[in-house]
């Protein structure tokens, strides 16, 4: 690749080369003594082409260079880890003791069993500290 200064340089030699050939075209035809015959224009012409194609030359080797385009991956997508459900924890409800409504059958066999000095008329047995106890 020529540098920048070489090919501004090769430009201008180029265009100078078209503008001089065809000014040098445009008068190798018969010589006249008398420039208002009608054939001035092909100089101005020739002038204005090779001022055209330096222009043309010129803006394209001035045009900004812009570096190649580089490809930027996209960033990975994100992870959304799966989360379990919270374990939950069911607490036993606390035991029932079923006793027996008092004065029923029920009650009187529950305490005639469970207390030795059960008295089945008061509803009331002994402790071991001496005391009557209703039971329930």
């Amino acid at each position: 690749m020529l540098n920048r200064a070489t090919r501004i340089a090769s430009a201008s030699l180029l265009s100078a080369a078209v503008v001089l050939a065809a000014v040098s075209t445009a008068e190798a035809g018969r010589r006249h003594h008398h420039r208002h015959h009608g054939h001035g224009w092909e100089t101005g012409a020739a002038i204005v082409g090779g001022l055209a194609a330096g222009a043309l030359i010129g803006s394209a080797l001035s045009a900004p260079r812009y570096p190649a385009p580089v490809y930027v991956a996209p960033p990975p997508p994100p992870v959304y880890h799966h989360r379990p459900a919270p374990r939950v924890y069911y607490q036993q409800p606390a035991p029932v003791h079923y006793r027996p409504a008092p004065w029923s059958p029920a009650w009187y066999q529950y305490c005639s069993s469970r207390y030795r000095s059960f008295d089945p008329r008061t509803g009331y047995f002994r402790s071991y500290s001496g005391r009557y106890v209703f039971c329930q």
